[in-house]
């Protein structure tokens, strides 16, 4: 086994770079998404919304520049075109939503597929002892775990 210069196995930090590339992409995505939701929501829940949406593309910009760094401090290169975005998301992408219900849905399904890819990672950064990507995504997990949660008791439906 060959190890990098943070102690990690190397053959395995390109795979873990990858899916964490997939992962970026999708969060990219995913913070689109919700830019647009913010943007064009209307109707009588629009001043909730409006604001609960700020809160989570605030926290989506963060997390994609935490991803970015972790991408390059496993030595690899960050994708950064929405054409590489596009080519490697699975996020579902809203086109001019602005209802509330359907909005909601759409994040909720975006964080479903998140979830979906930071349990793959959580897994084999758990196999490759690579401590920084697996706590990264043990917070994102636990945190959109509680999102997801809440906005599934905004819908009225079970988790």
């Amino acid at each position: 086994m060959v190890l990098n210069s943070i102690g990690l196995d190397k053959k395995m930090t390109v795979e873990l770079a990858n899916d964490l590339n997939q992962l970026l992409a999708n969060f990219q995505i995913y913070y689109q998404n919700l830019r647009g939701v913010h943007w064009n929501i209307k109707g009588k829940r629009f001043f909730d919304l409006h604001v609960k949406f700020e809160e989570l593309y605030t926290d989506a910009n963060m997390k994609v520049d935490l991803i970015a760094e972790r991408i390059l401090t496993l030595g690899a290169t960050p994708l950064h075109t929405f054409d590489d975005y596009n080519k490697a998301a699975k996020v579902p992408v809203g086109h001019n939503v602005s209802r509330d219900e359907e909005a909601v849905h759409l994040i909720v399904n975006s964080l479903t597929e998140l979830l979906k890819i930071e349990r793959i990672i959580l897994d084999k950064s758990g196999e490759a002892n690579d401590e920084g990507t697996n706590s990264m995504m043990s917070d994102f997990i636990t945190e959109q775990e509680k999102t997801v949660w809440m906005l599934k008791a905004w819908l009225n439906e079970p988790i």
